[in-house]
């Protein structure tokens, strides 16, 4: 089981994290929610804030590039072993200072890679 981190994390069903969460559901892996907007997925509160989490294995971030440099310190600091850049949120210099960590980087869908058995 990898416990992962779901940057963007929403309660709106159209939304892909909405979906990820529900298949790393299936799937058996448990997840935290993190995310902008409040509301329940997956039957847990989504998080509003940067309080860094434990044993994070993945992040998985459904959150464009524009948007993510406000988290930079909050992912490298919660120390997952990797990230998965979602289409979409593809982001060189997030990709370069999370090496530069230590953190493996990985551009790929983790809908896919769940469904395929990759994840």
């Amino acid at each position: 089981m990898k416990r992962t981190l779901v940057l963007g994390a929403t309660d709106n069903p159209d939304r892909y994290a909405y979906k990820a969460i529900h298949s790393l559901l299936r799937h058996n892996h448990d997840f935290v929610p993190v995310g902008i907007k409040k509301g329940t997925v997956g039957g847990k509160e989504i998080i509003n804030s940067k309080e860094l989490q434990k044993d994070i294995d993945t992040v998985t971030l459904y959150v464009g590039p524009q948007n993510q440099r406000e988290w930079y310190d909050y992912l490298i600091n919660t120390k997952p072993k990797r990230i998965i850049f979602n289409p979409g949120a593809e982001n060189d210099e997030l990709k370069e200072k999370a090496e530069a960590a230590g953190i493996e980087t990985i551009e790929g869908c983790t809908l896919v890679m769940l469904s395929i058995g990759t994840y």
